[in-house]
């Protein structure tokens, strides 16, 4: 703590300074830059002081303590008046000439967080032209600027004062202008610079403020590994200790498999491992996750500093240090013939971290699988290999299967670790024998028949056998899907005889075939079945009559364009029993000089009028043929209305009576003729 000495002469002043500690590694800082404290603790000038103020600010601190002195200087010479020609510099060479100001403002330092009573007088202002009638004037930020009236200076005598407790880690530097003015407020010196300094003092603690602090180290790092950094902000200045900050780990959790596993650069914050690689074994430690107490002093680190605490949290990262093993070298599963899905589940041990790839695990058959029968994948939520048969097996054929499955993890191992024989395992598959049904060979069947061959005729034998060639058993057989009813069936020889007529031309037939689903039965406990199915393939017969389309036509009294209709012709059959088709004009006398039908293609005719008709209706008889061996023949008449037609309007309305053909009339009239004839006979003879 200091002492308050009031020096009287500049050149011969001793300061004392007790830190209770022997004073070791003192600093002083003075707040005139023209005075020094040298070692013994004297307050002495370092150049020509022409102004020094009226009071000093001395700084002291060490490890231990930290204090501000207040210095009044007495006695302090008057400065001889100088004349004009001085001041200006008149007679002197230009090498020494300089400017000499009246008006001199010097750096002045408050110290923050001062108790009151204020005001408190910081310095003074001196004008070497001062007059009773001379006023000084403070303007700027501090002044009578924001802040206002921190500061004020006596119009009188210069002083400067401070009037109230500041702090300097809102302000620390105060630019002010101070003049001289006359009583009229006339300036006459300056403005110059008044600059004020606020001396740090304390009073700010070290604050973490980056937290949450996470980092994580990898398991079996070398000694020295950097985890993370630790950085503390301190707002006092960063100029003194102050905010001069070291870090300290006051505190592991847990302490196990040692209490000092980390240390911090007490300088940069870093945090870096101490512990050997192998202590640091994450499959050994008490926990993977450890927190450590930080503490971050001010004032380089001693006892008078001040602290801040935070947590850092370190987890031990794991690597693949570890390799999968079974809990067991053999595995045994059993699986019905025919049957597929999961038969067994493998389970593995690993002690790496569960969240990684090096704790998964992906399994492999290496032998034992020449057929893709058994696919094996890994349960994600348990980690387990999961055994499946893919392809259904057969008792008959093997009884027994043995697997060699490998167990790896999804990331390689490191270097110095390898996969034992822990990592592969046999699996003993046992198939059961079950009772299957009977097979059809081929199934489908397909055989080709005629339509229309008789009632009773063969169609074709089935064919089914029995897997279980171990058991003697016996087939019978059945029908079990027969849609038009043509069909019947053996039931131990399998023959299959037609019913009804097969109709190529049935509902039933699609794209030419006819479909049948017979079943077999042994006679097995519990009995099985199995099913086949037999396709008939149709061949066509000309049974069917081809037929002409549109049967009905209609055409204008007085049309131009003598075409009526265009006939299509069609058959039920298919080729060679379908077109080309003959199409033609039936037998009737006298109706060529009317009416005319010409061939278009293989399958269309065009008729035509010879001349126009009377608005009636005619029946016109049409004789259609096949092609087919031998060929079929259709008459069909086609009625053609010719209608009267006005303004694109076709009015038939009138064209309901019939008009009777030549022929019938003809044929009228020979019967009327020999009714007479035959009564004129007969009253004859009577």
């Amino acid at each position: 703590v200091f002492s308050k000495p009031v020096i009287e002469r500049v050149d011969n002043s001793e300061l004392k300074f007790d830190d209770c500690h022997g004073n070791e590694k003192v600093k002083f800082d003075v707040s005139h830059p023209d005075f020094k404290v040298d070692e013994d603790g004297s307050l002495v000038p370092v150049r020509d002081v022409i102004d020094s103020g009226r009071i000093l600010f001395i700084h002291g601190r060490s490890a231990h303590a930290d204090d501000m002195a207040e210095v009044q200087i007495l006695g302090a010479p008057e400065r001889r008046p100088q004349t004009l020609k001085e001041i200006l510099g008149l007679g002197q060479s230009a090498a020494f000439m300089r400017k000499k100001r009246s008006l001199v403002a010097p750096l002045m330092y408050v110290p923050e967080n001062q108790r009151p009573p204020f005001p408190k007088n910081i310095g003074k202002v001196i004008s070497s032209d001062h007059m009773d009638n001379t006023l000084f004037r403070l303007s700027g930020k501090g002044a009578d600027q924001d802040p206002k009236g921190v500061f004020t200076i006596n119009k009188n005598t210069g002083e400067v004062l401070v009037t109230r407790t500041l702090d300097r880690e809102i302000i620390d530097f105060y630019n002010m202008q101070v003049e001289t003015t006359d009583v009229s407020g006339k300036t006459l010196e300056g403005p110059v610079t008044l600059e004020v300094a606020v001396i740090d003092q304390n009073d700010n603690r070290p604050i973490f403020k980056d937290g949450p602090y996470i980092g994580q180290v990898l398991e079996g790092s070398p000694t020295g590994t950097t985890v993370m950094r630790m950085t503390a902000h301190d707002a006092d200045d960063s100029n003194t200790d102050n905010a001069a900050l070291r870090y300290n780990i006051v505190k592991q959790t847990p302490d196990k498999p040692s209490p000092n596993m980390f240390y911090i650069d007490p300088e940069k914050g870093d945090i870096v491992t101490v512990v050997s690689p192998s202590l640091l074994d994450r499959e050994t430690m008490p926990s993977h996750q450890y927190e450590l107490e930080i503490v971050a002093k001010d004032m380089a680190g001693s006892d008078v500093g001040l602290t801040g605490t935070s947590t850092a949290t370190i987890t031990i990262a794991d690597k693949n240090d570890q390799p999968p093993e079974f809990t067991k070298p053999l595995f045994q599963a059993t699986v019905d013939e025919g049957s597929t899905g999961v038969i067994v589940n493998l389970t593995v041990e690993d002690k790496d971290d569960p969240a990684t790839g090096a704790w998964r695990a992906v399994y492999s058959i290496i032998n034992g699988n020449p057929g893709q029968s058994f696919e094996i994948h890994t349960n994600a939520n348990n980690n387990e290999g999961m055994l499946s048969v893919v392809k259904p097996l057969d008792y008959e054929i093997s009884a027994f299967h043995t697997l060699l499955i490998k167990v790896e993890n999804e990331d390689p191992l490191i270097p110095d670790v390898a996969y034992g024989p822990s990592s592969t395992a046999t699996v003993q598959v046992t198939v059961l024998d079950v009772n299957e049904g009977p097979i059809f060979y081929p199934n489908p069947m397909r055989v080709t028949k005629r339509e229309n061959i008789p009632i009773g005729s063969s169609v074709a034998t089935l064919n089914a056998t029995d897997p279980d060639s171990l058991q003697h058993q016996t087939i019978k057989f059945a029908m079990l899907k027969d849609p038009a009813g043509w069909l019947s069936v053996h039931p131990v020889k399998g023959t299959v005889n037609t019913t009804a007529i097969l109709d190529r031309e049935s509902p039933f037939v699609l794209d030419n075939t006819y479909s049948a689903v017979f079943i077999a039965t042994d006679n097995g406990n519990p009995i099985a079945t199995g099913t086949g199915t037999l396709v008939i393939n149709l061949e066509d017969e000309n049974d069917n009559a081809p037929y002409v389309h549109p049967t009905t036509a209609k055409v204008c009294e007085d049309s131009k364009d003598l075409n009526v209709v265009i006939l299509e012709g069609k058959d039920k059959d298919i080729s060679p029993n379908t077109d080309p088709f003959k199409i033609e004009l039936g037998k009737q006398v006298g109706i060529e000089k009317t009416w005319k039908i010409t061939r278009v293609n293989n399958t269309h005719a065009q008729v035509s009028l010879l001349h126009n008709l009377q608005r009636a209706n005619y029946n016109l008889p049409v004789i259609v043929t096949d092609a087919g061996t031998p060929p079929l023949t259709n008459s069909t008449e086609v009625k053609v209305q010719v209608c009267t037609c006005k303004k694109n309007k076709m009015d038939c309305n009138g064209a309901n009576t019939l008009h009777i053909s030549v022929a019938l009339l003809l044929s009228i009239s020979f019967i009327t003729l020999f009714c007479k004839l035959l009564s004129f006979f007969s009253s004859s003879f009577l």
